[in-house]
């Protein structure tokens, strides 16, 4: 870790960082906020397991809140998105252009036909394509593991400029300094390095079985503390925790066991939509779990 500022590293902390992969759930909202735990604290590595849109790695690093990122996530197609995108966005930018472009006039039948392709040839711009038009920008899976979510006919997902510039922008932030990798969370948790900062945003409780599977593969709370424990104690590295909340009076999950040691911040997340829906006014909080040198 160093003491050197944000500005002083390069950090570029004007206007809101890019945002090119649409992802319900993306940590946008909560990024300043989780970074705030920070301090003036600069690590040397940020390592994300559960990068989905990156939005976190995206705010740190123009804040340039560490020299190096790691981005890390088990589904293949999304980390072959993230590598086309550092190594080359306009190619990427073209054929996401080339993809949007072609479902006029082609009728209700585009999405799925789209979708069955990537199945069979899973490319990041079709990923990227599928994001864009599912119903809340909201992936699902079936058992098979197969990208399953249906179109929202109400839009045509985002506009290809829009995904031109932000790509070059998460090319201009993170290209040169960003590796990517396809290995488990646990892996990675094993190569962490003193001066790293890690930020985990695992699948929350309830969302990875049954008939609402938001992720390829689910993951226990137990499993999760288990991994955690080598690390809460360590003070040459910083822990940051997305996990549990609540929206009202109704909780989202288990808080994770008292004995890891972790500090636990409320972090306000905004108005419930679903409860907006319902006639009803309710407020969301999300958690997250403070160890290493922050706790």
């Amino acid at each position: 870790m160093t003491g050197a500022s944000g500005d002083e590293a390069g950090g570029r902390d004007s206007g809101p960082p890019p945002h090119l992969v649409p992802y319900q759930g993306s940590k946008r909202r909560l990024a300043p906020a989780i970074l705030a735990q920070l301090g003036e604290r600069r690590f040397s590595r940020l390592v994300e397991p559960f990068c989905g849109s990156a939005a976190l790695t995206l705010a740190a690093a123009q804040r340039g809140v560490a020299d190096r990122y790691l981005l890390a996530d088990t589904y293949a197609p999304l980390m072959a998105l993230w590598r086309q995108v550092l190594a080359s966005p306009m190619t990427l930018a073209d054929e996401y252009e080339a993809l949007w472009l072609s479902q006029f006039g082609a009728g209700a039948g585009h999405y799925g036909a789209v979708r069955a392709r990537f199945h069979d040839e899973p490319t990041p711009a079709g990923l990227l394509y599928l994001l864009a038009r599912a119903v809340k920008n909201a992936p699902r899976f079936g058992r098979d593991g197969r990208f399953n979510q249906s179109a929202d006919r109400r839009r045509h997902g985002v506009r290809p400029d829009r995904v031109r510039a932000q790509a070059l922008q998460v090319a201009a932030l993170l290209c040169g300094l960003c590796d990517v990798t396809t290995d488990d969370f646990r892996l990675v948790l094993e190569k962490i390095q003193p001066g790293d900062l890690i930020y985990l945003d695992p699948p929350y409780q309830g969302t990875s079985g049954g008939r609402d599977r938001r992720y390829v593969a689910g993951l226990s709370r137990s499993a999760l503390a288990e991994a955690l424990r080598p690390l809460v104690g360590r003070r040459d590295i910083g822990l940051l925790v997305s996990y549990d909340g609540r929206t009202g009076a109704r909780t989202h999950g288990d808080e994770l066991p008292l004995d890891l040691g972790l500090r636990r911040v409320e972090l306000p997340a905004g108005r419930s939509s679903q409860a907006t829906l319902h006639g009803r006014v309710e407020w969301t909080v999300e958690s997250l779990y403070v160890g290493g040198c922050l706790g």
